[in-house]
Parts: structure tokens; C-alpha cells; sequence
């Protein structure tokens, strides 16, 4: 099922139909359907070409590499069986074999193709400016879950510089299309039920598509997430160790640190009794590159970025994994874990909670929208983090914060519970008092929640008040 990405298959169809060589990356996490969209732009050229390297732990070494890339090339266009010495020997005979007419060449998992080998992103560079780059018809993508090593080796390496022609990195599908997964009964989906599959899914496409609408949401997460057979119940393990491989426990204990709250980095150093270092540092860059964190970076009201970052698990699916499923594992491959509801896992009021603010982060722009902000008059919108110091009131954390050019300030507070009382207002209200600010603002408190609200939230007509259930997009 492919729904969405009609702007990155429009970018990449351009390419196709260009006549010069184009030179893509795709990034993303895994399962965020980088594979469903370069194949759907396929269709689109004459002729296209898809070698995915095979997982390091399958073939460790560069000759193991070769053999599987000249393998796909003898099965897929019935070539005679080759033998390649080198990457070099290998690009050049698929240059010689590729079409001069509209071709997509699609090399996937990129960071496994090149086990074992020092220079293959050298080679690679080289055929490139030599050999694909004077074919005119030819768009090639390279596309990986391993962000960091496309980064590192491609993105950010001095010898690609200029080549590429366009990065997409494909981030989860907005709010507005999670419902067609629910195919023909998308409108009988009530937004309750909508909510928690998306609380655990977020919006990652292949996740979505194990959803069966004939059964209730708490049916799906049921058969999903704690059968001995779920689709969910080892996927943390496949997505951890084919992105990080043997340092997996490493970046899975990073994780662990910030499921309940953001920190800064020296704040998850301390809790990990760890060193400020650089190679701490880049771990915590590589779980932001492959999606599973985000570094929410505050802003001064002029836009200027300031000193002060904290990252937070931006991913649904981990978060779950780690606190549900992975610490029951055993009972649930045994078949003996007995599953109830949601509200009966332990803490999923404060869990939820967190999901549900990630959701609405990663869809600000809609909410933005929703209350009449134009995009183009934003000068920052994200959450933002107050520390104490002596020349404040106080610390503060606003969930998520808009100021405009016309010195509009928008406050907004996201919560997701059966019933919320006016104890919301309190809590804003110090907030209020607290945020140092310029007092050329002016402040427009706003909630934006699912759930139930106390009548007297109503009647104060304190906040702008957003329901998940009052989007136009429902």
C-alpha cells in the first residue's frame, strides 16, 4: 500500500525525466517506506534496477559483497555469471550494461554494500564523475537506514561535494493520510481508537500497514504487539542491530535514559555515569540521523539560536518497545503474557501522554494551521526549555511554542487524558509568569488535547482550545 510522498515523487520523477544525470540520496528510518517510494518512482522510468548489499552479518567481507552484486545483475538482466575483483571493476560493467534512456538505478542499504571496504565510497565517487554521470537518462539513488554512515561517507564527505543532486529524508506520514491505512472503513474509525494505534505507530508506513481494520484498536496492538507471532514484538531488536550492529546496547541503554523525559546532553551523560565526549556525542547524532531521537535546539524570541538543546525519543514505536514489550518478551514468545487493555499497562497514563505530544510535534505545522499562523510569519516553533538562573523566575518547559513576526506568542500545552480538569489552567498560568520574555508579546494560550475537558476549562475561556477530534482533516 503506498499513500503519501507525493512531493518526493514528484522531485524524483523530475530527475527522471530530465535530461542530465542526477545523483539522489534517500534517508530515513527503518520501515519509513524509502524502498515503496523509490520503486513507485520506478515505474516511471524505461528502465530500472534495484541491488539492495546484503546484511553485514551475512556478508561480513567485500568479496561476499561482490559476489551478491554481480549476482543480482546476472539474475535481473540475464547476463552471463561474473566475477568482480573490485568495485571499481563492478561499476564499471554496470555502467556499460545500464540503458541510455530514462533509468532509475536504486543501490539500497548502501552502508551494508560496502562491508568490508575501506574505499567504497571512493570508488564509488570516481564511477560516478567517469562512468554513470555521462549517461544522461540515469537518476541514481542511494538509500540506507544506517543515516549516519551516509552522512559521514556521502552527504558530509568532501569528495561528493556538489555531486548530489537532491537528499530526501523521509520523515513519518503526516496525521492527515494515517487514516487511509483503515482503507474503506476510514470513516467509521473512531479518533479514540485512531490515537492509540497511532500512539504506538506513529506515523511509520509499515507499521500502518499491519493494521486490520476489522478488528478494534486494542484487538490490533493485541495481535501486533503481544502475540507470540506479532509482527512488533522483535522488530525493536531487527531495527537496532541492522542500524548500530555490535554497539546496539550502547545506543539502546542512550535511549533507555530519555524515555520519560528530554535532557540535555550533559544531563544524559550524568545519568549514564559517562564522559562528555566526542564519541558520545556522536552517539546520541547517530540516533538523531537514523530517527529515533530529536535534538529540540531553544531560540532566543529574535530567532537566534541559543547554547541551550535537549533531545527527546521522537520515535512512538521505541518508546513502547523499550517500556511494554521488550521487558515481557519471554512471556509473550511463550504465550503466556496476558494482555488487557492500555490503561492497564503500568504508567501509560504518563506514556500516552508523551506519545501524544509527539504526535503533535511532529505535525506542528498542522496545528500552526489550525490557528491561522501562515508558515511564512514564523520566526520559531517548537518546544522550548527555561533554565533557572539568576536573572529569571524560574524553569519552565512549554511544549510547544510559536512566535511571529508580529510579536504574537503562542503557548501551547498538549495533553492527552479521559478527563482534564482546571488544574491545565494553573499550571499554564505559571508558566505564564515564569517565561522571560520580550513584553512586546502578546501571549495566546492555547491546548490542544484528546480526551474529555472539565466544563470549567470551557467557561473560563482561558485557552484557544485545538481537539484532536476538531481537525479538518477529520
Amino acid at each position: 500500500m503506498f499513500i503519501g510522498r507525493k512531493g518526493e515523487l514528484k522531485t524524483l520523477e523530475q530527475c527522471i525525466n530530465s535530461k542530465q544525470a542526477h545523483l539522489v540520496v534517500c534517508t530515513g528510518r527503518r520501515r519509513i517506506g524509502k524502498s515503496s517510494l523509490i520503486e513507485q518512482a520506478g515505474e516511471k522510468a524505461d528502465f530500472f534496477l534495484e541491488i539492495q548489499g546484503l546484511h553485514p552479518s551475512e556478508a561480513p567481507r567485500e568479496v561476499d559483497q561482490l559476489k551478491h552484486f554481480a549476482e543480482v545483475i546476472r539474475v535481473k538482466l540475464k547476463r552471463p555469471k561474473m566475477v568482480f575483483l573490485s568495485w571499481t571493476e563492478a561499476f564499471n560493467e554496470l555502467s556499460i550494461i545500464l540503458p541510455k534512456k530514462k533509468s532509475l538505478l536504486f543501490l539500497d542499504e548502501i552502508s551494508w554494500m560496502s562491508s568490508g571496504s575501506k574505499t567504497f565510497s571512493s570508488e564509488l565517487k570516481v564511477a560516478w564523475d567517469t562512468l554513470f554521470k555521462k549517461n544522461p537518462g540515469l537518476t541514481l539513488v542511494l538509500a540506507g537506514s544506517v543515516s549516519s554512515w551516509i552522512e559521514e561517507n556521502i552527504l558530509n564527505q568532501g569528495h561528493f561535494f556538489g555531486r548530489v543532486s537532491v537528499h530526501i529524508k523521509l520523515e513519518e506520514l503526516p496525521l492527515n493520510l494515517l487514516k487511509k491505512f483503515w482503507g474503506s472503513r476510514e470513516k467509521q474509525v473512531s479518533s479514540y481508537d485512531f490515537i492509540k494505534i497511532i500512539s504506538i505507530f506513529g506515523g511509520v508506513p509499515r507499521y500502518l500497514e499491519e493494521i486490520d481494520p476489522k478488528l478494534s484498536a486494542e484487538q490490533n496492538i493485541l495481535k501486533l504487539c503481544f502475540s507470540s507471532s506479532g509482527f512488533l514484538v522483535n522488530e525493536f531488536e531487527k531495527i537496532f542491530k541492522d542500524v548500530f550492529d555490535r554497539r546496539s546496547e550502547t545506543y539502546r541503554k542512550i535511549v533507555e535514559v530519555l524515555l520519560l523525559k528530554p535532557m540535555t546532553l550533559n544531563e544524559v551523560a550524568k545519568k549514564m555515569k559517562k564522559v562528555k565526549s566526542g564519541i558520545f556525542t556522536k552517539y546520541l547524532d547517530d540516533l538523531v540521523s537514523s530517527g529515533f531521537l530529536v535534538e529540540d535546539k531553544v531560540f532566543d524570541f529574535d530567532g537566534r539560536k541559543t547554547k541551550l538543546s535537549k533531545f527527546r525519543v521522537k520515535d512512538n514505536y521505541l518508546r513502547f518497545a523499550l517500556k511494554y514489550i521488550l521487558p515481557y518478551s519471554d512471556k509473550i514468545l511463550a504465550g503466556q503474557f496476558v494482555f488487557k487493555s492500555l490503561t492497564q499497562l503500568p504508567s501509560w497514563s504518563t506514556i500516552i501522554g508523551l506519545q501524544f505530544e509527539n504526535l503533535v510535534l511532529q505535525n506542528r505545522w498542522i496545528f500552526a494551521l489550525q490557528l491561522g499562523i501562515n508558515r511564512s510569519d514564523v520566526i520559531n516553533c517548537g518546544p522550548h526549555y527555561q533554565q533557572k538562573t539568576t536573572k529569571n523566575k524560574g524553569a519552565c518547559q512549554i511544549d510547544l511554542m510559536i512566535t511571529t513576526k508580529d510579536n504574537q506568542l503562542y503557548l501551547c500545552e498538549i495533553k492527552f487524558v479521559k478527563k482534564l480538569g482546571a488544574e491545565v489552567i494553573r499550571e499554564v498560568k505559571r508558566k505564564i509568569e515564569v517565561l522571560k520574555r520580550p513584553k512586546i508579546y502578546t501571549i495566546h494560550p492555547v491546548l490542544i488535547y484528546a480526551g474529555e475537558l472539565a466544563p470549567s476549562i470551557v467557561d473560563l475561556d482561558f485557552f484557544k482550545l485545538i481537539s484532536i477530534e476538531d481537525l479538518e482533516y477529520f
